[in-house]
């Protein structure tokens, strides 16, 4: 026993030996000059692609590379040559034994030069998302459209003078990358992320004023001129790359622009279906994505829009509503919902109730009959322009007739069980019509 432990100290020994030994020529790898942060607002996913200058002397040549306390994946991790690629090889990424996130790469090299490198890996921590704000017109009939970007940096590593890039489109992981980056050894199985310890207080406000810092600077920057995002299709994925570069520090969010557009046709439609609805009026704003509505150019992430309406003659803002959409394709339309409104009025009323046309079988029994029902339905604009609002009918059988007198407006039969009046009202007007519904039960039906 005493001695399996002498040989042990000797191989501990040897290994600490040689491991310092190795360290003699190990260089860290320097500051990125510039990444580029492709972000996918579907899944987990950003690839990162950094640039840096690395000092290589002629010969073998070891760089250490940390990803502790991020969300890096170090299985993705790879390096390319910008320049002398012939004569640079880039043998192996070794992580060692009992070493956590740590790497070191093995490069080989037949110049003693400064030579610029792209490292790409993938990360977690990093998303986006979009939102709008919708201004109408005083009659809302045109509304002005203003898109955004947020992108938030939770992924544990300051991007400094990031060229950012946004994907729109599905994509398919088998496994998660902030699982993956939080694996013990870099090629183990993926298993739930600890708890990552909090920092020091000082620590964490120095921090956070560094980060203030580069943050206002970066912020001047953008201040001077207004960015453009330029936008790509590939192939099932559509591709955001905003204008110039950004620097957005760990635990930050900010917004950017996507776009503006301005006369947007839209239709502003009152809604009334007690099934669906209640005794509620919902208000409904509808566009399309074409060039008729100087659209079109591009798909519209899915998002949330805040419509607000101009007043008055200083163009004050009343706000309207807001809606959550999912992704609007070109040439497609879009219906918002902007909630349950009091200024339109939709008051159904039942008039008057008979069953008549009974059928009876052999023995005497009703095998079939008419139920005749008499409603009144008065629809109230109480606001101060002009308004479109729609009523809905649904009936408990497939099996009937109507009859329709008064200010019906636009009558359709929708389905087999399902009507609708589509009603013009101007302001403060009220409007009121009445139909008969005949339904027809069990024999009757036939």
């Amino acid at each position: 026993m005493r001695h399996k432990l002498i040989f042990f100290t000797m191989i501990a020994v040897l290994l600490g030996h040689t491991f310092a030994m190795a360290k003699v020529d190990l260089v860290i790898l320097p500051k990125r000059d510039t990444a580029q942060l492709t972000i996918y607002n579907s899944a987990d996913l950003t690839l990162v692609r950094e640039k840096r200058a690395l000092t290589l002397k002629k010969g073998l040549n070891r760089l250490q590379f940390s990803w502790a306390n991020t969300l890096i994946d170090p299985t993705s991790l790879d390096m390319l040559p910008r320049m002398h690629g012939d004569k640079i090889d880039i043998l192996d990424l070794a992580f060692p034994p009992r070493v956590r996130n740590l790497g070191l790469w093995h490069v080989q090299s037949q110049i003693s030069s400064n030579v610029p490198v792209e490292i790409t890996y993938l990360t977690s921590g990093l998303s986006w998302r979009a939102f709008y704000m919708g201004t109408l017109s005083k009659d809302e009939k045109n509304m002005s459209l203003k898109g955004y970007v947020r992108v938030t940096n939770r992924s544990g590593e300051n991007y400094e003078n990031a060229q950012v890039r946004l994907i729109v489109g599905k994509i398919n992981l088998i496994d998660q990358i902030a699982d993956l980056a939080h694996r013990q050894y870099p090629y183990g199985r993926p298993v739930p992320p600890p708890r990552i310890p909090r920092p020091e207080v000082s620590d964490r406000i120095a921090g956070m004023a560094e980060a203030k810092v580069r943050f206002m600077e970066a912020e001047k920057l953008m201040m001077a001129k207004p960015k453009e995002i330029r936008k790509e299709g590939l192939s099932e994925y559509f591709l955001y790359t905003i204008e110039g570069t950004e620097t957005i520090p760990h635990g930050w969010s900010k917004r950017l622009p996507s776009f503006t557009a301005d006369e947007i046709p839209v239709v502003n439609l009152y809604k009334y279906e007690k099934e669906r609805f209640g005794d509620q009026v919902l208000r409904f704003l509808s566009f399309s994505n074409d060039k008729d509505h100087h659209l079109g150019d591009t798909p519209i992430p899915g998002g949330i829009m805040k419509v607000y309406r101009n007043v008055g003659e200083t163009a004050q803002l009343s706000y309207e509503g807001q809606s959550r959409f999912k992704y609007i394709p070109v040439d497609e339309d879009v219906e918002l919902n902007l909630g349950s409104v009091a200024n339109v009025i939709v008051k159904p009323k039942l008039m008057n109730y008979k069953t008549d046309r009974y059928l009876f079988d052999n023995k005497g029994n009703i095998s079939g009959w008419d139920e005749i029902c008499e409603f009144e339905i008065e629809v109230k604009n109480t606001r101060e322009i002009p308004i479109k609002a729609e009523v809905r009918r649904n009936f408990k059988t497939s099996y009937w007739e109507i009859k329709k007198t008064g200010e019906f407006g636009d009558y359709e039969k929708v389905d087999l069980d399902t009507v609708k009046f589509t009603l013009s009202l101007n302001a403060h007007e009220t409007k009121t019509f009445r139909y008969i519904l005949t339904t027809h039960h069990s024999r009757r039906a036939n």
